[in-house]
């Protein structure tokens, strides 16, 4: 088992949400590897994304952009990131390959939809770049 900090929406933000609305928990239920006859990915997260849209995302009546909903409370905060594959259900990701996507605010995420991950091929450029122009 693999130690995963993760940032939680502690409660729906009333106006501009603030520290408090978030808590950083410590869940020690994230293995190792992909569970077995699965095709999700395992990836260690690198960089996190913080955009505005994520702030009305918190906010139970605003929700946000199209295809979004809020987040619950409890849950762990989503947004756009740049990882490292730690193991792979599917093909067409290995372990070391360098992925952007949705991902959680925390250490450790397992993509439990792969088709919404990217692989990086151009490494010549800051991977940082690709939580904003390169990557969404």
């Amino acid at each position: 088992m693999l130690s995963n900090k993760q940032v939680v929406l502690r409660e729906y933000a009333e106006g501009a949400p603030k520290d408090s609305d978030m808590e950083v928990i410590t869940n020690k239920s994230t293995g190792v590897n992909v569970p077995q006859g699965s095709n999700a990915v395992l990836v260690k997260n690198l960089y996190l994304s913080c955009d505005l849209y994520m702030g009305h995302l918190m906010h139970k009546s605003l929700g946000g952009p199209d295809g979004f909903t809020p987040f619950t409370p409890g849950s762990v905060i989503m947004g756009y990131g740049v990882a490292k594959v730690m193991d792979s259900g599917d093909p067409n990701f290995k372990k070391g390959d360098l992925v952007w996507g949705i991902i959680g605010w925390e250490e450790y995420s397992l993509i439990t939809k792969p088709e919404d991950l990217f692989k990086i091929d151009h490494t010549d450029v800051p991977l940082s770049y690709y939580t904003g122009i390169l990557g969404n």
